[in-house]
């Protein structure tokens, strides 16, 4: 009977009498093989060429709080170096040829301006100095004779006038020697003209045809830039923005050229219709001596025809 009731009492023992049953810890052994694999190593690109051979775009700027605008540019990322002489080195030949150019025409454009302004204000002060020594002066002779060993287009402009003077000596029409002696005036004077216009042309082609030669190398490195994304296949502006830059470089220079080209031919055509005016001056002044030497000589022949009549 005891057997029995330990037995049947077995299901109503305590709870508290049996010991606490801890939980299942799993076995790291016991988990998946798969779940212990570790992901396989990346390949990461170590340069912008070998990010663009496989396609992956290139950041070469990074937000920086001390940089302008938060933003700074990694240059080890572009792909060479954009300076203006770093992207002529690279440039495509017919793009440098231009670029060559257009340096050559702005060293043409600047020593021009040196020379000539050197030029113009030795002629102008030669000219001024000239002019006030002979204004005095009451002939032709007293005014080469002021004048001395000077050379310049004032002393050519007074030899003209004795040459014409003394090949006309016998000549009783006042106006026809004053004709031919203007007429020898004029061609010193387009002579004098043409001398310091001399150089000016070239300023005017430069100022003119620069922009379009400048404009031409743009062209064509922008068509190469474009040749050269389609062969790429990539739209990275990493990729595409050094060609372009390039082609723009050229338009740069054609204006570097052309804008002092176009200022200059400018100032020496004021320049020059101021010393044309002041040879003109010039002229006049050698046109006043010759009447008064015309008239003293009909005066003095008008006494000695009467001299003779009144000898007679």
């Amino acid at each position: 009977m005891e057997t029995l009731a330990q037995s049947e009492g077995a299901p109503f023992a305590d709870p508290a009498a049996a010991p606490a049953r801890e939980p299942a810890v799993p076995d790291a052994a016991a988990a998946p093989a798969a779940d212990t694999q570790e992901p396989a190593p990346q390949s990461v690109p170590t340069s912008p060429a070998d990010s663009a051979s496989q396609g992956a775009p290139v950041s070469a700027a990074r937000p920086d709080p001390n940089a302008p605008g938060g933003i700074s540019v990694d240059r080890q990322a572009l792909p060479h170096d954009l300076s203006p002489w770093g992207m002529f080195l690279v440039a495509d030949i017919v793009v440098q040829g231009v670029m060559v150019g257009l340096v050559l025409a702005s060293v043409v454009t600047w020593t021009i301006w040196f020379a000539k302004s050197l030029e113009l204000a030795a002629a102008r002060s030669r000219t001024r100095k000239a002019l006030a020594l002979i204004g005095g002066e009451a002939s032709l002779s007293d005014a080469a004779a002021k004048l001395g060993d000077r050379r310049g287009v004032v002393s050519a402009f007074i030899d003209a006038a004795k040459t014409e003077l003394r090949l006309s000596d016998n000549g009783a029409d006042k106006a026809g020697i004053k004709e031919r002696v203007e007429s020898r005036l004029d061609g010193l004077r387009a002579a004098a003209a043409r001398q310091m216009n001399a150089g000016t042309g070239l300023l005017a082609t430069i100022g003119s045809t620069a922009p379009f030669v400048g404009l031409f190398g743009t062209v064509w490195g922008i068509m190469n830039s474009f040749i050269g994304i389609s062969e790429a296949q990539t739209t990275n502006l990493a990729v595409v923005a050094p060609g372009i830059a390039e082609a723009l470089l050229a338009t740069a220079l054609g204006l570097a050229a052309a804008i002092p080209a176009v200022i200059i031919y400018n100032y020496f055509s004021r320049s020059i219709a101021g010393y044309r005016a002041l040879i003109t001056d010039a002229a006049a002044e050698v046109m006043r001596q010759l009447s008064r030497d015309l008239d003293r000589k009909r005066v003095s022949k008008s006494r000695n025809v009467q001299a003779a009549v009144a000898a007679e």
